[in-house]
């Protein structure tokens, strides 16, 4: 019995460095960006360093909790943190932006297996009682990654080189790796279904010629002209057959049925809004950082810690709740602390104190971190182990949906609000040229050779084009207000949720 619960332990372990690895990698990867831009070059195709990452995650995610619901947890957990380490080893050899770009989709394609496995195996081995806590635990640790991402990354990209921000990787995945190779035993009889791949290619093929088109439109391409008119068409064809392909379907990959239950439907919509909302913080305030306030990447990494210990502090609670009030009660104190962050960052300026600044980084942090563990919980709360993975796939695919969609939005919206407001203060001419790179005086060496009176323009320009963004992110953190109003009032300890398994995970 001891041994049981030892391995169960390392199990457990297993399992967070997977969330711990997967998760640190969006944040270790921002506080790099600038650095990694001014080696490489490919300024204009830096947003496919994240987006690329993030669409094979979301593309990964829902075939990956259908396989699992299928054949097993484990295979699936292993070959995502084998293809995710493969694709953090190239990363590091990338010579240009599009090299690193397309490792980067590798990488994405093990992310879209480990964090919604790890969150379906906690259901799948521990009782009802225990899960809160645990989510909890996950969930904080989803948290700690992004403060350890930021700090880490700043780190080594000062000291060391940035590559090393992809090589931190392996040896973590390889103690993940192993634990869970050698200590966790499956006793769940899977289902075997059949997958349905016509539905998942469509619909990654239809997200990526909806982020190819916001993205090259109005900058490479003019809106339009056949390249930009073509990818919008290709959108909504492919988002057609998505839709009949799924109808069809005797397995399909997004299950329209699921989201007939309101607690599913609901969960999955707020966390497609506070993924859109809480990626614009990840990105921005970095950026802010060292093009507002100067200093190199170490500032930027240090000053997001107060919006991620928040974070840890928020899901750690919302875990705790879960066995006390209903998920719909704990949401809604989310939402008031995650509404209020993201709209005191839409008053961001060069005035605003360091001190400011954090205590909004808290708010935001603490408010989205209850989403972490409370919406993993609710999503799945009504299905049963046979249709879990692709519950809690279904939910980190729509939170990945969200921020995907951010990225590429927010990021027009502050771009096209850098250049209106550039243009203004130096007027169309060469000087605005010069200084129409939003990322020119993000380190000190090149903050350096600016003259003075240019740089406070170009600094306000930034700063309130940042500020901006953060005000449309209210947007999606409204959105998400009135869903969690219309979540229905279950609780965690209702008899309306599925009875835990029995079986020990150590037993064959």
């Amino acid at each position: 019995m001891h041994s049981k619960e030892s391995n169960l332990k390392l199990v457990v372990v297993g399992l967070l460095l997977g969330i711990l690895m997967s998760a640190m990698d969006n944040t270790i990867v921002a506080s790099a960006i600038g650095t990694i831009v001014a080696d490489l070059g490919g300024l204009d195709k830096i947003v496919w360093v994240t987006s690329a990452y993030m669409v094979m995650v979301m593309a990964g995610t829902p075939i990956f909790g259908k396989l699992s619901d299928m054949y097993g947890r484990k295979r699936f957990f292993i070959f995502g943190l084998v293809v995710f380490l493969a694709g953090s080893a190239l990363c590091g050899t990338a010579t240009t932006i599009t090299q690193l770009s397309i490792y980067r989709a590798i990488q994405g394609i093990g992310g879209g297996a480990l964090m919604p496995i790890a969150f379906t195996i906690v259901f799948d081995i521990f009782p009802p009682q225990k899960r809160g806590k645990l989510t909890g635990l996950f969930g904080a640790v989803f948290g700690v990654s992004s403060v350890i991402g930021p700090l880490l990354g700043a780190y080594i990209t000062d000291y060391v080189s940035w590559q090393w921000v992809f090589y931190i990787n392996v040896p973590i995945g390889i103690v993940a790796f192993f634990l869970i190779f050698l200590f966790y035993k499956e006793s769940v009889q899977h289902n075997k279904q059949r997958i349905d791949w016509g539905g998942a290619f469509t619909l990654v093929g239809a997200i990526i010629c909806l982020m190819f088109a916001l993205e090259l439109g109005g900058n490479q391409y003019a809106w339009d002209s056949a390249q930009i008119l073509g990818l919008f068409a290709g959108f909504a064809v492919l988002i057609i057959l998505f839709l009949l392909i799924e109808r069809r379907a005797a397995e399909p990959v997004i299950s329209f049925e699921m989201f007939g239950k309101r607690l599913f439907a609901t969960s999955c919509l707020i966390a497609f809004f506070y993924g859109s909302a809480f990626i614009v913080a990840t990105i921005y305030i970095p950026i802010f950082v060292q093009g507002v306030y100067g200093g190199s990447a170490t500032n930027s990494g240090l000053i997001l810690m107060p919006m991620m210990i928040g974070s840890v502090i928020g899901s750690q609670t919302g875990g705790l709740l879960t066995s006390r009030t209903s998920f719909r009660n704990i949401m809604l104190i989310s939402v008031v602390f995650f509404v209020a962050g993201v709209f005191t960052l839409g008053t961001l300026s060069p005035d605003t104190s360091r001190l400011m600044l954090n205590v909004f980084m808290a708010l935001t942090g603490f408010g989205v971190g209850f989403s972490f563990s409370t919406l993993s919980m609710s999503s799945i709360h009504h299905f049963d182990m046979r249709q879990r993975g692709s519950a809690t796939s279904t939910n980190t695919f729509m939170r990945s949906l969200g921020m995907t969609l951010g990225i590429t939005i927010f990021g027009i919206i502050q771009r096209n609000s850098f250049t209106d407001k550039l243009s203004s203060a130096f007027g169309d001419n060469a000087q605005t040229a010069s200084f129409g790179d939003p990322r020119a005086a993000l380190t000190p060496e090149a903050r350096a050779k600016i003259p003075a009176e240019v740089l406070d323009k170009i600094t306000a320009a930034l700063s309130s084009s940042v500020a901006q963004t953060f005000m449309w992110a209210l947007v999606p953190a409204v959105l998400a207000v009135v869903f969690v109003l219309f979540m229905p009032g279950d609780r965690l300890k209702d008899k309306t949720s599925p009875p835990a398994p029995q079986g020990s995970p150590s037993k064959g």
